[in-house]
C-alpha cells in the first residue's frame, strides 16, 4: 500500500525508480511447492490478487501446522514467503509501470542485527547493490532480481547454476 501510494509522486520524476531490498532466501529455488513456484516464475499471468491469495494460503497453512504437507519452506518460512511475494510484486510493478525502473536486490550476507553480526559483508558493501540499482541509466533493466550487483535469473534451475558459477555461499 505504501508503494502504491507513492507511485503518483514517483511519476513526477524524470527518472522514477523503485528498489526493493530482497534476499537470496526469497529466490524461488527455496520454495518446495512446485505448483506455486511455477505460478510465481511466470509473471505474465500473475496478479496482485493472486500474490495476496498465496500469502493468505501460507498464513492459513502456518496456523494449521501444514507447512510441510503443502510445500512451504520449513526454515525462516515467513521471511522467505515475504521475499517470494516481494520479488513477484517487483516484477508486476515493472510490467505495470513501463516508465519506471523497478528492481529487487539481494545485498549479500551483511553483518547486521538481523544476521547477529555474522554476515561476511559490511553495511557499506551491502549497500552497493541497492545503490547501483537506484542509479541505473534511464534505459536500464526493470523487473530484474540483482544478486548483489549482478542481474540473476528468476528460474530456480538457472539460479542454482548462477550460484554455482559464482561459488556463492548460498549454493544449493
Amino acid at each position: 500500500m505504501v508503494t502504491e501510494s507513492l507511485i503518483p509522486l514517483l511519476q513526477l520524476s524524470k527518472s522514477p525508480r523503485i528498489v526493493n531490498v530482497s534476499s537470496v532466501l526469497g529466490h524461488l529455488c527455496f520454495l518446495p511447492n512446485e505448483k506455486l513456484k511455477e505460478e510465481l516464475v511466470h509473471i505474465e499471468k500473475l496478479t496482485e490478487e493472486r500474490i495476496n491469495e498465496i500469502i493468505q494460503l501460507f498464513l492459513s497453512d502456518f496456523k494449521a501446522g501444514k507447512l510441510k504437507e503443502n510445500g512451504w519452506p520449513l526454515t525462516y518460512c515467513a521471511y522467505k514467503v515475504s521475499k517470494f511475494a516481494l520479488n513477484a510484486y517487483t516484477r508486476l510493478l515493472a510490467r505495470k509501470h513501463k516508465n519506471m525502473l523497478v528492481n529487487c536486490v539481494h545485498p549479500g550476507y551483511v553483518a547486521t542485527d538481523m544476521t547477529s553480526q555474522i554476515g561476511h559483508k559490511t553495511t557499506e558493501e551491502g549497500a552497493k547493490g541497492p545503490v547501483m540499482a537506484a542509479l541505473l541509466p534511464d534505459n536500464g533493466p526493470s523487473g530484474v532480481y540483482f544478486h548483489e550487483t549482478q542481474a540473476a535469473p528468476f528460474s530456480p534451475t538457472e539460479f542454482a547454476n548462477f550460484l554455482k558459477e559464482r561459488n556463492d555461499i548460498f549454493q544449493l
